[in-house]
């Protein structure tokens, strides 16, 4: 006979900060949490990661000494409720704000990017665009690599959550958050 304490332990509920962050590492999935709810998805595939990397080397070039560039670590983002941790495919942040605890609070980030993948178009385009602006992440950008890559820019437009901005297929050339100039083009991979 188990005990109440058993029981409950084995109970469903809704995760805890400390939970998450204790979570096994696993190399072949991607875990974020969404109001204490734990959601799994597949690790990106190779044209994702070229994006990435390509997405992280222009942008490191360009941002000043104080902004940093990095690839898919977990925010925190500071909404209310259950905890909500999302793991951006890249985000800038302040420098002063690493090195990163386990997850960076959303505070810390300037600009959240998502290169949308088969499967999660809604959630980035949606879900995401909603919490991140919820979180006062200043800008937001959403890279599709369908076809042509394109790059839409958000930016923070107050109470009314992003003001999307026209999709950009070749370059992309913005004073917000810093002075940057994102070759979109360049996102693609050669090999297709």
């Amino acid at each position: 006979m188990s005990t109440t304490a058993e029981h409950d332990a084995h109970e469903p509920h809704l995760m805890t900060l400390a939970e998450f962050v204790e979570l096994p590492e696993d190399n072949s999935v991607r875990f974020e949490l969404q109001e204490g709810v734990p959601v799994v998805t597949p690790r990106p595939g190779p044209e994702h990661q070229y994006a990435l990397h390509k997405l992280v080397t222009q942008l490191e070039a360009q941002l000043p000494s104080e902004l940093v560039a990095l690839a898919e670590v977990d925010v925190r983002l500071d909404l209310e409720g259950p905890p909500t941790v999302r793991s951006p495919d890249v985000v800038v942040v302040h420098r002063h704000a690493l090195p990163p605890p386990t997850i960076l609070p959303s505070s810390a980030v300037v600009l959240a990017v998502e290169v949308i993948s088969p499967g999660s178009r809604r959630t980035d385009r949606v879900t995401k665009s909603s919490e991140y602006a919820d979180a006062h992440i200043p800008h937001y950008w959403l890279v599709d690599l369908d076809d042509e890559p394109l790059l839409i820019a958000h930016h923070l437009a107050g109470p009314f959550g992003y003001q999307e901005h026209p999709a950009v297929l070749k370059r992309l050339t913005t004073s917000e958050p810093v002075p940057l100039t994102i070759d979109v083009a360049a996102l693609k991979p050669d090999w297709r």
